[in-house]
């Protein structure tokens, strides 16, 4: 490795290390190696121009968290929650298994786990903590844990970040997402059912099953987003940016004036949010996008290739051993960096063990979500910790059940990679 590499990962680190926005670390520190390489600093502009224009798909990523937005400020929120504890919250633990299926339903509207956990998340944590039915600390975090299903689940905001670095399949990886997100989810829920048996949680009051169908439609328009986004990708009518632009739209007419929830100063509030959220994920990767080009440039993956390929190592042990990095990295990296500065020197190997990239994004990015919640430094630990003011130690003192059942379906869908591929071999996506 160059002398100009090490000068820049120190820089990096160093800059990290000190606070300075993962993003601007990384622009920071690939400057120190155009700099010190004799390379116009111009470069780096050009780079990130080339790979901004280049990449239509990146385009989703701000609809998306339009949509997010949107479906917090409106009462789409309230709504999907009432139909939740009126379908599951009859049972003992009720309210945390509500808090699970609300986060599977409404990941497939937002595609960000911050965007699940700051906004339903905080409206069913008061839920829970109310008249001290549920432990703070317990109910903030089965919310972070089933938050991180928000990615998993199309639409998703990692996946089409990994798809830019892995040229892979929009449609396929939204596809493979589905089953390890409803798997997830089941984990979760039998984690709570668990807990709230040996506890001895109170039973909700049942909501009466004769009004299930009028909760059912009164959810029903926010219930049909999932079903119009896929609907749209896997029925050939819209590519997956355009997908988010019908979602960004379908929220927006939904909240505005079928709900008439959202008045044109919470919408300009929205907008503004919105960029600002773009405007951050946009930094990294733009600080990616040179990256990436010094990497290329020193053929690091080539040498991971082949140093891999020198030693015949098992596909499944290579998979093990990068999702303990990567789990590692969780906790002090976000899924934005991770991905898109991380998994690029795998994807070579990769290819050279034969491993589905598929397969391996959503390994990456169910394991990158693991991270948000795994302490000391799980981003959605604080994000939770922020918008409700529950100390950080009553969170992580009851996240550890929640986080070994996670990790556990992570392994589940390693050692069978079937239940993966299953759907995006049968809609016709490889294999």
């Amino acid at each position: 490795m160059s002398f100009e590499v090490l000068a820049c990962l120190a820089a990096l680190f160093l800059l990290a290390g000190i606070g300075t926005p993962i993003g601007y670390a990384i622009i920071l520190a690939a400057l120190v190696y155009l700099g010190l390489g004799g390379m116009d600093l111009a470069l780096a502009g050009e780079k990130i121009m080339q790979g901004l224009y280049r990449s239509f798909v990146l385009l989703a990523v701000p609809l998306f968290i339009v949509a997010a937005n949107i479906m917090n400020a409106g009462t789409i929120s309230d709504r999907l929650l009432n139909f939740c504890v009126a379908a599951v919250g009859r049972f003992r633990g009720g309210l945390g298994h509500v808090n699970v299926v609300a986060s599977l339903i409404f990941s497939g509207m937002s595609g960000s786990a911050v965007a699940d956990a700051a906004g339903i998340g905080k409206i069913i944590i008061q839920m829970m903590t109310k008249d001290g039915r549920y432990g703070r600390g317990y109910a903030a975090a089965i919310t972070a844990a089933s938050a991180t299903i928000g990615p998993i689940i199309p639409p998703s905001i990692p996946m089409v970040l990994y798809a830019l670095v892995s040229q892979s399949s929009i449609g396929a990886l939204f596809l493979a997402g589905i089953v390890p997100g409803l798997i997830m989810g089941v984990v979760l829920m039998a984690m709570n059912g668990y807990i709230a048996h040996k506890r001895g949680l109170a039973l909700e009051e049942p909501v009466p099953l004769r009004e299930l169908p009028r909760k059912t439609a009164n959810a029903f328009p926010a219930l049909l987003m999932p079903v119009i986004l896929l609907f749209g990708i896997y029925g050939g009518v819209t590519t997956p940016t355009e997908a988010a632009a019908i979602a960004a739209l379908y929220a927006l007419l939904l909240a505005g004036l079928f709900y008439r929830a959202l008045s044109l100063r919470g919408l300009y509030e929205i907008f503004v949010e919105s960029a600002r959220a773009s405007a951050a994920v946009g930094v990294v990767i733009g600080g990616a996008l040179i990256l990436n080009f010094i990497v290329v440039s020193e053929n690091i993956p080539g040498m991971v290739a082949d140093a891999l390929v020198g030693i015949d190592m098992n596909p499944t042990v290579f998979l093990l051993l990068v999702m303990l990095l990567v789990l590692l990295l969780g906790c002090v990296l976000d899924a934005t960096t991770i991905i898109l500065v991380i998994v690029p020197l795998f994807i070579p190997a990769c290819r050279e063990l034969g491993i589905d990239l598929v397969h391996f994004g959503v390994l990456v990015v169910v394991n990158s979500m693991i991270g948000l919640i795994t302490p000391p430094y799980g981003i959605l630990l604080f994000v939770i910790n922020a918008v409700t003011g529950i100390p950080l130690r009553e969170i992580i003192a009851e996240i550890w059940p929640f986080l070994i059942v996670l990790i556990g379906a992570l392994l589940l869908l390693v050692f069978f990679p079937g239940l993966v591929l299953w759907l995006p071999h049968h809609f016709g996506f490889g294999g």
